[in-house]
């Protein structure tokens, strides 16, 4: 019997998943890969200067390294890719499904970010950065116009992409009223919103909070816009009268912990 072709392109999709891999670059970034237990590591590719500073974290992974000369390193990065002498050829990371990550169990202080289709990846690595020093349960953002794991992003991340939840998703409307299910207020960033962060934060219920980021320029797609629950903006002063979307999610992040007290 022949197999639909949704069937087929579902197994297509996780061959082509499952083949995939990225380089990761960096002292920093190597280091926390090598130190996680989650991480599918394949090879890892360092100058004798690299292996001296990482000896620990290698003998730890338990991998055996090659060791190349820094004028002929042997790794397909970009080259402007400061690698600092390491890199390290790995599989992206698998942090389950939206529920299994973002649902509260009781917490009140339940905090996560949705990303509409940010995808520069230094934008998502200084998101994820706040978002673990924050205690974001999870980054959630649509698979497709999105930044995936890259080498520049955990680079920028400095190590949270190892240990904070990015999840990517098929359909983030679907992925937000899953969240709204699970008893989340959704909050979209816009600076022509009327309302304020801070003042829409003091009027909501306690309860757990998804804060919902657009690109730069785009801002939020209406789809997005409508299904969240508020939009607000973060008020300026200044004349200029936007932030950078890396610097919003923290700002968002540190006042949404500010009305816990935390």
């Amino acid at each position: 019997m022949k197999k639909p072709k949704w069937v087929i392109e579902k197994e297509q999709a996780r061959r082509a998943s499952a083949a995939e891999t990225l380089w990761l670059f960096g002292l920093h970034a190597v280091r926390d890969a090598l130190q996680n237990p989650a991480r599918d590591r394949l090879r890892l590719v360092v100058t004798k200067n690299a292996a001296d500073k990482l000896s620990d974290a290698i003998a730890a992974s338990g991998m055996t390294p090659e060791v190349a000369d820094p004028r002929r390193f042997p790794v397909p990065l970009d080259p402007g890719s400061v690698h600092q002498g390491a890199a390290l050829e790995v599989k992206p990371l698998d942090w389950g499904s939206v529920p299994e990550r973002c649902a509260p169990r009781g917490d009140t202080a339940a905090l996560v970010v949705l990303l509409d289709r940010v995808t520069d990846p230094h934008n998502v690595g200084a998101i994820l950065r706040s978002a673990e020093v924050f205690g974001a349960r999870a980054v959630i953002a649509p698979l497709r116009y999105s930044a995936p794991e890259t080498g520049a992003l955990a680079k920028t991340a400095s190590g949270a992409l190892e240990r904070q939840p990015y999840l990517r998703v098929r359909n983030l409307s679907t992925a937000m009223e899953d969240l709204q299910a699970m008893g989340y207020m959704l909050l979209g960033l816009a600076g022509e919103a009327s309302g304020t962060l801070a003042d829409t934060l003091n009027d909501l219920p306690p309860g757990p909070v998804g804060l919902v980021l657009g690109a730069e320029g785009p801002g939020l797609r209406d789809k997005t816009r409508a299904t969240c629950d508020a939009v607000v903006k973060i008020p300026a002063l200044g004349a200029f009268g936007s932030l950078n979307v890396s610097n919003a999610a923290a700002v968002s992040l540190y006042a949404a912990r500010q009305r816990h007290g935390s």
